[in-house]
């Protein structure tokens, strides 16, 4: 569990899909200047047109004066005439045609040469208008970005600390895994271009890709995996315990590593994508808490405990994903209106996260900032304690299952987060939209809560215990929207480690709340000593029975078949899937916005402004 509210490979698809969208973005603005640019032709293209009109006129009158002349002609081959009265009078009228003919001649001259400098013109318009519309955009790309975060790491020891924050900063910017996970939460190749594993599952072999080094200028091959991995399991580094099934590590030669298991184990890849897989230089002396020697594109230049990281690009980075940025820095700001505030000053040009009521001015000034929400496997659980002597009444906890609005909840905090109902967000293994099993239905909850023998007369009293770093808002209205089926709710808003004791290590409690922000945290609901008191055998054997599937997709079946149990079973109510608000200046690209509380890969982040 943790407060906290990411991935490398799968943020290349983030980067490539946010740099996508700003790619969009100035292909539109090209666009424009294009369809400018058109209009701008189009316009030469009327002047054109008139002046091809202007050409057409001419060549009309020319056609009528060549017909009149051709007239002429008849006229005078017609003076052959025996009739001498109509002789005459075709010669004089001939001989007056004459006169005319010289006049018009030099209004078509006029009209010609007009014609002539209007096509000119027209020419040069529309040259120019090509040449303004191929110019390239004069812009500068900034040396350094800054951007704004919420939670510090309080030292840089990602084999020793735990929070989700060193994860952030670290994995895939400074140390890279053994494999990879993309914006969507898959595992990509990572220092292991590919891999394979045997029939049963107990057997995997990764193949390395060739040239690697760390920041040191140290070369990185199979031995420092197998190292790492080892070192891992056996000092108890954290996060080990992941590593189920576990049984050895080796290097079979330079390139290539052999992980074998005790039984199948179907969140390998993706525990190795996490920080079990991060590969270490066996050979490197320094100090974990303050300085990292990783092989990523970044390399830690500075570092300043609960204010600020200055990463700088690693000179000797191996792989394709080179910074495009010299210096990245990230700043932590504990007040959310700091944040804001350093955002407006230009002291960053990204801020992540940003609650969708202080974005709210940067949405309206899109003329110079970028608000956009993505995607994490947050789950805001309002837990029932399942062993409480109140809320063991399954009809107790129905009934609040049903008379929670979560669309109000949502649209309370700015209608960004994804209604959730059940324990597995959209971004994990075995999602399925479980949101129809408890709809909003009053009535429906108060017949159950009168069916367990409570009602106006008789209310239930019970309490809501949850740490302060949420504030208060979330318990009034919860407060608010279970008081008409007749349960009064006591908010107590405790200190984050009142909570750790009480709620977590005691179970002393009736309703709880937390953000679990963790991913593949579905084992939560198989453990009966964990602080929701819940047990079902049916969902142990389903995680079982997932965890040592041969393939994806019967793990995914089997674990959406444990999540509608637990749901059915309402051990808790999922409030809303949090998704991330990120704020930043216009010009900014390759900004991660999904998952970015967690793995924020910053290789392709740069900033352009408009050179004035």
């Amino acid at each position: 569990m943790s407060t906290n509210s990411g991935a490398y490979g799968e943020n290349d698809a983030t980067d490539n899909k946010t740099t996508g969208t700003n790619e969009n973005e100035t292909a539109t603005n090209a666009s424009g200047d294009a369809a400018n640019a058109a209009g701008g032709s189009m316009n030469a293209s009327d002047h054109n047109a008139n002046a091809a009109g202007g050409s057409a006129d001419a060549g009309d009158s020319s056609a009528n004066a060549d017909a009149h002349n051709n007239s002429s002609v008849k006229a005078e081959d017609s003076a052959g005439s025996t009739d001498e009265t109509l002789n005459a009078h075709v010669k004089g009228a001939s001989g007056g045609k004459a006169g005319n003919g010289k006049k018009k001649g030099w209004i078509w001259a006029i009209i010609a040469a007009v014609v002539v400098v209007a096509l000119i013109a027209a020419f040069v318009v529309i040259r120019n208008n090509q040449k303004a519309s191929i110019a390239p955009a004069q812009v500068h790309t900034a040396d350094s970005v800054t951007i704004g975060l919420k939670l510090a790491p309080t030292n840089l020891d990602i084999r020793n600390q735990s929070g989700s924050s060193l994860d952030q900063v670290l994995v895939g910017n400074v140390y890279e895994g053994l494999v990879a996970r993309d914006s969507n939460n898959k595992v990509v190749p990572g220092l292991a271009k590919s891999w394979e594993k045997n029939a049963d599952g107990t057997s995997y072999t990764f193949h390395l890709n060739r040239g690697m080094n760390f920041s040191n200028g140290d070369k990185l091959d199979a031995s420092d995996v197998a190292w790492s991995i080892n070192e891992l399991m056996v000092k108890h580094y954290h996060d080990s315990e992941s590593l189920m099934n576990f049984k050895s590590v080796m290097a079979t030669d330079a390139d290539t590593v052999k992980l074998d298991l005790t039984a199948p184990y179907a969140n390998l890849l993706w525990e190795l994508a996490c920080r079990p897989g991060l590969v270490f230089d066996k050979n490197a002396n320094y100090d974990m808490k303050t300085q990292a020697v990783g092989s990523g594109p970044y390399t830690v230049a500075k570092f300043v405990p609960n204010d600020s990281i200055t990463l700088k690009a690693n000179p000797k980075y191996w792989g394709e994903h080179k910074a495009v940025t010299p210096t990245i820095v990230l700043r932590y700001f504990g007040d959310d209106n700091a944040a804001v505030n350093a955002l407006k000053s230009g002291d960053v040009q990204v801020l992540a996260p940003v609650t969708e009521n202080l974005a709210e001015p940067f949405v309206k000034d899109s003329e110079h900032y970028r608000v956009a929400a993505g995607d994490d496997t947050d789950k805001y659980v309002l837990a029932m304690n399942s062993k409480g002597a109140k809320t063991s009444d399954v009809r107790v906890r129905q009934a609040i299952r049903y008379a929670i609005d979560h669309k109000q909840l949502i649209a309370s905090r700015g209608g960004a987060d994804k209604p959730l109902g059940g324990p597995i967000p959209s971004l994990d293994p075995g999602y399925q939209d479980l949101t129809g099993l408890y709809p909003h239905n009053v009535d429906k909850a108060k017949a159950l809560m009168k069916e367990a023998g409570y009602t106006p007369d008789h209310p239930l009293e019970l309490r809501l215990t949850y740490a302060n770093t949420y504030g208060t808002e979330l318990g009034d209205q919860l407060r608010s929207q279970l008081k008409p089926i007749d349960i009064d709710l006591k908010v107590n808003v405790v200190e984050f480690s009142t909570w750790l004791q009480d709620v977590l290590k005691n179970k002393d409690y009736d309703l709880s709340m937390v953000d679990h922000n963790e991913s593949h945290d579905f084992s939560q609901w198989t453990q009966d000593t964990y602080y929701y008191n819940y047990s079902n055998q049916k969902v142990k054997d389903y995680y079982n029975q997932a965890m040592a599937a041969s393939s994806d997709s019967q793990r995914d079946a089997l674990l959406a078949k444990a999540a509608r149990v637990v749901s059915e079973d309402a051990p808790a109510d999922w409030l809303f899937n949090y998704r991330i608000t990120t704020a930043m200046k216009n010009g900014v690209t390759g900004f991660p916005l999904n998952l970015n509380q967690t793995l924020l890969p910053l290789y392709n982040v740069r900033y352009m402004t408009p050179v004035k």
